[in-house]
């Protein structure tokens, strides 16, 4: 059914116990940061709603106010993503690696600064990861998205809507995907973050049955848990809603929706990351990437033709370096 052991993956995210409370901490705080944005919005709207001496009127704008603080730190968050992706996700990364490949690592704060080291030292800069995040997601999104276009010619009836709900959850399980395709560029000690990009998706591409099958397996049993852990946070969600000015019973969704979400990000991305890791390893060992495939989406994706371009223009600054493959300065 699967090609996983998640008692191996757990035992590993076991081991990086100092990244997992670093995830927390910072999923946390920016949930809480969206709480009180959100409890700021409203008063705000609150007070001005007042003006006009109706309830209704008080009601509606600390509905809206609450809405634009949700939205502002939705956005605030998305501007952060490539520090977050550089400081906390590809750091936890790196050392999922070393532990894969049986090598040792520190315990502690030290594991986080070996974690850091890790990644400047293959990428040197925030803005060359994200780069090479963005473009992986884009490409692995190409290769999905002829199922819709596929369905619409197809005149039996509910079947775009099933198809649609899969392609969500094949969508969605694309998010542990591209984390895993940079598990391989550090892996592999590269030079050249965007050529080795290339031959990951590659790689992945004419594996891509036997990989998806898991993604999917392990999204599913995530969001399940994630569900389970909406509804625990639903009490404790309620409570912080109705502590908003003009409180609604959206925002208690809405706060236990983030808190399972932050969970998720914190605990079980990792052990997902972890899993598959496993699974993409094992598989392409032994492998060369397949000039067919990669025909096929240069072919097919416009930005895996960018990736190839930027792979070949690529000349990293005189202090970058990298180790030969598996090595950490």
């Amino acid at each position: 059914m699967w090609d996983f052991s998640l008692s191996r993956a757990f035992g590993a995210v076991l081991r990086t116990l100092p990244f997992v409370m670093l995830r927390l901490v910072v999923y946390f705080g920016m949930a809480l940061f969206m709480v009180f944005a959100v409890a700021l919005g409203s008063g705000v709207g609150y007070g001005i709603g007042r003006m006009t001496a109706g309830y209704h009127a008080r009601l509606g704008g600390a509905l809206w106010g609450g809405l634009a603080g949700l939205v502002l730190t939705v956005g605030l968050i998305r501007l952060a993503r490539s520090y977050i992706l550089y400081l906390v996700k590809a750091g936890h990364i790196a050392v999922l690696v070393e532990l894969y490949d049986g090598r040792s690592i520190p315990a502690g704060e030290s594991q986080i600064r070996y974690g850091a080291q890790a990644v400047r030292t293959h990428f040197v800069e925030s803005s060359v990861l994200f780069g090479v995040d963005l473009a992986i997601k884009a490409v692995l999104q190409a290769l999905i998205g002829t199922v819709n276009r596929i369905s619409a010619f197809l005149p039996i009836p509910g079947l775009r809507a099933i198809l649609g709900i899969a392609e969500a959850v094949v969508r969605t399980s694309l998010t542990f995907v591209d984390e895993v395709i940079l598990a391989y560029l550090i892996r592999t000690g590269t030079q050249n973050p965007w050529e080795t990009a290339k031959d990951g998706i590659i790689l992945y591409a004419q594996n891509y049955r036997h990989f998806l099958k898991n993604a999917v397996w392990l999204t599913l049993f995530l969001w399940l848990i994630t569900l389970a852990m909406f509804a625990v946070f639903l009490v404790p969600a309620g409570i912080l809603a109705a502590a908003v000015p003009g409180s609604h019973w959206v925002w208690a969704i809405v706060f236990a929706f983030v808190f399972a979400r932050a969970l998720q990000l914190g605990i079980l991305e990792p052990l997902a990351i972890a899993a598959l890791m496993e699974v993409f390893f094992t598989r392409i060992e032994g492998q060369r990437p397949d000039p067919e495939w990669q025909q096929r989406l240069t072919t097919t994706s416009r930005k895996f033709r960018e990736l190839v371009d930027k792979a070949g223009r690529w000349a990293p600054s005189p202090s970058h370096q990298p180790p030969l493959p598996g090595a950490i300065p």
